[in-house]
Order: structure tokens, then sequence, then C-alpha cells
């Protein structure tokens, strides 16, 4: 099994391709994540780039912020592997924001049960689109 990390090659930072995803992605919802993505060719070598956000309007406190988007960067980096793998099969790559839309601060298992039920609603889009 390859090693659980979130290097910063697989952190979304380009001001072009964050434009393009907010603009042409697609999105969903899995109460309190909300998800939009692109299959888009990236400059870099990760299958994946993630933007991990949390809206400033609904938690005031730096430290709530800077809480939730850890667990959700936790959650993802230790469930990442199967969709990173199936892009990887198929050669394509991903642009994948995930924004935190709920209004209270939610625990990490709450967290991380979403972010598998994003990642696996991911992959079934994927297989959807490449069949």
């Amino acid at each position: 099994m390859q090693t659980q990390s979130f290097k910063k090659d697989e952190r979304l930072s380009s001001e072009k391709i964050i434009e393009r995803l907010f603009a042409d992605g697609n999105r969903f919802t899995v109460f309190p994540i909300g998800v939009v993505w692109l299959f888009a060719s990236l400059d870099s070598s990760s299958p994946v780039q993630v933007l991990i956000s949390v809206s400033r309007r609904k938690f005031k406190r730096a430290v709530d912020r800077n809480l939730l988007k850890r667990r959700m960067r936790e959650a993802y980096r230790r469930n990442k592997q199967p969709f990173i793998e199936s892009l990887a099969k198929g050669g394509r790559q991903c642009a994948l924001g995930l924004i935190y839309n709920g209004s209270e601060l939610a625990d990490f298992n709450e967290i991380e049960e979403k972010i598998i039920l994003v990642l696996q609603r991911l992959q079934k889009e994927y297989e959807k689109d490449t069949g």
C-alpha cells in the first residue's frame, strides 16, 4: 500500500484552474460538504488536485475555520487512495473543490463519513464519464 500523504502538488493553487473549476465544474452536495469538480489536465503529476475551503461568513474565528480545514484534509488524505488509483489507471486528472457549508463545527468522524461518500460518488461519476 502506498503511503498516505497530502503533498504540495496535490493542492490546487493555480488561479486559472480554480477559475475554470468554479465556472465550468460540476457540483453536488453531501451536507455539510459542497463539491465542485472538473476533469481537466492539470499542471501537476498528481491525478487529483484539491482545494479545501471554509466560509468566513459562517465561521468568524480563524481557529474554527482552520480546525475544519484540518479535519477535511485529514479525512481526504486517509480515504483518497481508491479514487486516485481509478483516475491514474485511466490517465485522467481532476480538479476538486471541497467547500464546508455547515454552520456548526462537525467532529472528525462526521466529516470523514461525508468525505468517503463524496469520493465514492466522484468515482462513480468518473466511471460514468469514461464508460
